[in-house]
């Protein structure tokens, strides 16, 4: 009887020991979700950041013409592009804003303007921000993608209904002519 009762105990000691690891399981992947979150929406900030200031600079009058049409329209595609598109949208915006300021002398003369320093300052600290953000983003999103893999959370479905995680891959080289100084 005494027997019993103690293999009683152990494995209703083994059980509250497992559920507490699963409950730690499912909350650290809970802070997990809620990180990529708020990455995400840092990322998609610092985007939107970076095509505002990209069309601002190419309507100011102080590009020329074609360099203004290319960057506009650029700029334009990456803040109104559906979700499935926007990676290429914002791919676009930075192969523009590397033709656009291929040459040192092209940001001079931006910064010459009246108004260009403080322009050319911006889009600077616009376009260093993006590819941090998108590495905060991803790396959020492979530390939950490591987490969903394990066989633990698949077979008790500790990730609920949340979507799997997925990365943002886009083209982020900033301009070299802006980021040399």
């Amino acid at each position: 009887m005494t027997a019993m009762l103690i293999w009683i105990l152990a494995a209703l000691g083994a059980l509250v020991v497992v559920g507490l690891y699963l409950s730690w399981t499912a909350g650290r992947l809970d802070r997990l979700h809620a990180r990529i979150d708020a990455a995400r929406a840092a990322l998609d900030a610092t985007l939107l950041r970076r095509a505002s200031v990209a069309q601002e600079l190419a309507t100011s009058g102080v590009l020329d013409p074609a360099a203004s049409i290319v960057l506009y329209e650029a700029a334009h595609a990456a803040r109104q592009a559906e979700e499935e598109q926007r990676e290429v949208a914002e791919s676009e915006l930075s192969q523009a804003l590397r033709a656009v300021f291929a040459e040192a002398q092209q940001v001079e003369e931006v910064r010459r303007a009246p108004g260009g320093q403080d322009a050319a300052r911006e889009l600077t600290e616009a376009v260093r921000r993006v590819p941090m953000a998108r590495r905060f983003h991803n790396d959020a999103v492979r530390a939950a993608r490591a987490l969903r893999l394990h066989r633990k959370v698949r077979w008790f479905r500790l990730a609920g209904h949340a979507p799997f995680p997925m990365a943002f891959e886009m083209d982020d080289e900033p301009p070299t002519a802006l980021t040399d100084r």
